[in-house]
């Protein structure tokens, strides 16, 4: 039966030790597990790509992921890897196959074919340089980092440098002797069933494989509903969610902002302005616009009264009682008034108030023992006429 992974393509790079710990014999243990392992892939262009990298206290790209696309090819460049002996640079390895092997030069597929990167190293000792900020910058950029200890290996180094869920991701055997038992594991793990291929799940939106079962999710801007498959779309306008100044309307898992009557949307397409109520135009006020904060109200020129419809206005009665500051008679022009006085007065010049006119007629020489009483008589009428005009 032909034992091939047929399901997951990848791009898997092995980066070995062989550092002076890595007796001759236990290197050629390890070269055996590398050709074990390709055995057990389906190896081509637009299958898995493998490199080899070979590490110690220096860095050595044997084949890069561009270099074999046959078994055979492969499997024969392996089996002409040297050890470089001293040192254990696992952290510079790392890097180096972050920064040079996984790159579209060296046979990395682009991030758009969603074609999985995975390391694995191979290692008996503790790491000479800094591998836990390598690792996490390698994890970061998308790479899956497996790490298989063997005999002095440094546990706690090993957990630093895998990928999560550690216990998937970190092994350990004894002996180099033993280390082909790992090939099974691995195939396991790289020729599991894809859970989330179309059609075998139940999800609306996204399928997230999780081992050999999944998780269902949802798009940005939906939330999962309580059966676990389907989605909703989230209330973008929910208080806290959006930032719109005045009004957000939602949109279909999204959210546009508005404002309200009387403002205008900014550029920024989130803030809001007062428009300009009284530009011409934009109200229906017969004499006098008044703007207010995104909103008007009417006024009239002075001698004028808003009318109940509080857009048009109506002349003043300037006569009425309190409107003028005439002594005796207001007079009515069409906006404004003028003062006259009753008869027998005359205005005064600050054109407001009266005073009697000086009539000789009234009294004459024959009649000068009447003089007292026609004054009282004359005094009573003005009395009078005053009270009236008052009234």
């Amino acid at each position: 039966a032909d034992t091939a992974c047929k399901n997951r393509p990848l791009d898997l790079v092995f980066i070995v030790d062989s550092s002076r710990s890595v007796r001759p014999e236990e290197f050629e243990k390890v070269k055996t597990f590398l050709s074990e392992m390709i055995d057990t892939l389906d190896v081509g262009e637009r299958t898995t790509r493998v490199a080899v990298m070979n590490y110690a206290s220096t860095v050595k790209v044997e084949f890069p992921l561009r270099t074999y696309f046959d078994k055979a090819s492969m499997k024969e460049a392996v089996s002409r890897i040297e050890p470089l002996s001293a040192g254990t640079m696992t952290g510079l390895a790392i890097q180096t196959a972050m920064e040079e092997v996984f790159t579209e030069e060296m046979g990395a597929r682009p991030a758009t074919f969603n074609i999985p990167k995975v390391v694995i190293v191979v290692t008996d000792g503790r790491p000479q340089d800094r591998v836990q900020d390598v690792a996490a910058s390698a994890r970061t950029a998308g790479i899956e980092i497996y790490a298989v200890g063997v005999d002095r290996a440094d546990m706690q180094s090993l957990r630093i440098m895998a990928s999560e869920p550690l216990d998937e991701h970190v092994f350990y055997v004894e002996t180099y002797g033993v280390i082909e038992k790992l090939t099974s594991r691995f195939r396991e793990t790289f020729c599991a069933v894809n859970v989330c291929a179309l059609g075998t799940h139940g999800c609306q939106q996204l399928c997230v494989s999780n081992g050999a079962s999944h998780l269902c999710d949802c798009y940005e801007g939906y939330t999962l509903n309580p059966d676990k498959r389907t989605c909703s779309a989230v209330d973008m306008c929910a208080p806290g969610r959006h930032e719109c100044g005045q009004i957000c309307v939602s949109n279909n898992g999204s959210y546009v902002c508005d404002c309200y009557e009387g403002y205008t949307l900014n550029p920024d397409k989130k803030t809001c302005s007062a428009q300009d109520m009284c530009a011409p135009g934009r109200h229906d006020c017969a004499q006098v616009c008044l703007s207010n904060d995104g909103s008007y109200s009417c006024g009239c020129y002075e001698g004028y009264t808003l009318n109940p419809d509080k857009k048009t206005c109506s002349a003043a009665d300037v006569c009425a009682p309190g409107r003028h500051d005439c002594q005796q008679v207001c007079v009515r022009g069409d906006q404004f008034y003028s003062c006259d006085c009753h008869r027998g007065y005359t205005l005064n010049p600050d054109r407001r108030t009266c005073s009697r006119a000086i009539t000789s007629s009234l009294v004459t020489t024959e009649e000068s023992c009447k003089c007292e009483a026609i004054i009282a008589l004359q005094d009573s009428v003005t009395s009078h006429l005053e009270a009236l005009s008052k009234k």
